[in-house]
C-alpha cells in the first residue's frame, strides 16, 4: 500500500471536528491519538480564543497544538501554555472602531485579549459572559494584548457589515467571519489561520504539500488554499465546498474521523 504523503493534519474545530453538540466521538479521539503516535503532527486551527479551547482539552485528551483566535495565538494543549501570540495594536483597534461606528452607528464591540474577555454593556453575547470580564466602553479596553476585536451590528445591518468588513478594515488588519452569526472578527495585520499554520510548519521543515487541512467556514479558505490537500465536511459553507479537493461526511457523521482513518491505513511516509 502506498504510504501517505501527509505529515501534518490541520483541522478546524466547530462545525468540522466537533459535532453540533460540541462533542467528539470516542472513535475520533482514538484516531487522533493513534495518528500522533504514528508520527503525524495534529494541529487544531480555530476561531476560538484560548479560554474556549481549554474546555476541550479533556474532549481531545490533550492531543495536538491549537492555533487559536484565527491565527493570533498558538497554544500547546499538552502543556496548557501559550507558545506564541500576535496581537492587534490598541491604537489600530480603536481606529477601526471609529471607522465602523461611522459606517454602522448601531454596531457593538467586544474583545478577546491575552488578559481575558471584555465587552460593551449592550454587546449581545450568545454565551454567558465569563466571570471577571471587563465591561464598559470598548475603547479603553483595547490594549496591545488584544488578539481579536469582535463587531456585531444590529440585525438589519449585520449582512452589510459582514460583507463590508474587509473594506472598512483595509490594510490595517484582517477581517473575517467564522460562524455565520453576523459577527465580524478582526485580527492583527497578516494574522490568519493560514499564515500562522504556514509559519508553524516551516519551523518544523513541513511544506504545504505535506499538509491535509479540513474546514467548514469561509475563515478556513486561506488555510485550505495553502495546504497541499484540502478537505471539507459535507455541512460546510458552499464557498468552502467549491474550493476543496474532497468532501468528507458531515461533522455529525464524524467526517474528519474518516479522513484520519484513511491516513492511518495508508501509513506514514518514510
Amino acid at each position: 500500500m502506498k504510504a501517505s504523503p501527509i505529515r501534518l493534519v490541520a483541522t478546524d474545530l466547530d462545525g468540522t471536528l466537533l459535532r453540533s453538540d460540541g462533542t467528539v466521538s470516542e472513535r475520533t479521539v482514538a484516531l487522533l491519538g493513534a495518528l500522533e503516535e504514528s508520527g503525524t503532527v495534529v494541529v487544531f486551527v480555530t476561531a476560538r480564543p484560548v479560554r474556549w479551547v481549554r474546555e476541550l482539552r479533556a474532549i481531545v485528551h490533550g492531543h495536538g497544538v491549537v492555533i487559536c483566535a484565527n491565527g493570533a495565538v498558538v497554544y500547546d494543549a499538552h502543556a496548557d501554555r501559550v507558545m506564541e501570540s500576535r496581537t492587534l495594536p490598541g491604537s489600530i483597534a480603536r481606529a477601526i472602531v471609529a471607522s465602523v461606528r461611522a459606517r454602522a452607528p448601531g454596531a457593538r464591540f467586544a474583545r478577546e485579549a491575552l488578559s481575558g474577555f471584555g465587552k460593551e454593556p449592550d454587546y449581545p453575547e450568545r454565551h454567558p459572559t465569563p466571570a471577571g470580564s471587563l465591561v464598559g466602553p470598548i475603547e479603553p479596553l483595547l490594549a496591545d494584548d488584544t488578539v481579536k476585536l469582535l463587531i456585531r451590528a444590529e440585525a438589519s445591518a449585520a449582512e452589510e457589515l459582514e460583507s463590508a468588513g474587509a473594506e472598512i478594515v483595509g490594510d490595517r488588519a484582517e477581517a473575517t467571519t467564522s460562524d455565520g452569526s453576523g459577527v465580524v472578527e478582526v485580527s492583527g495585520r497578516g494574522v490568519t489561520k493560514a499564515a500562522t499554520l504556514a509559519r508553524f510548519c516551516a519551523a518544523r521543515g513541513i511544506t504545504a504539500a505535506d499538509v491535509l487541512a479540513v474546514g467548514d467556514m469561509r475563515n478556513d479558505l486561506p488555510m485550505l488554499g495553502w495546504a497541499g490537500t484540502a478537505a471539507a465536511v459535507a455541512n460546510a459553507h458552499p464557498d468552502v465546498l467549491a474550493a476543496v479537493d474532497r468532501v468528507a461526511p458531515s461533522n455529525d457523521e464524524d467526517g474528519v474521523a474518516m479522513l484520519l482513518g484513511e491516513l492511518l491505513e495508508a501509513g506514514p511516509r518514510r
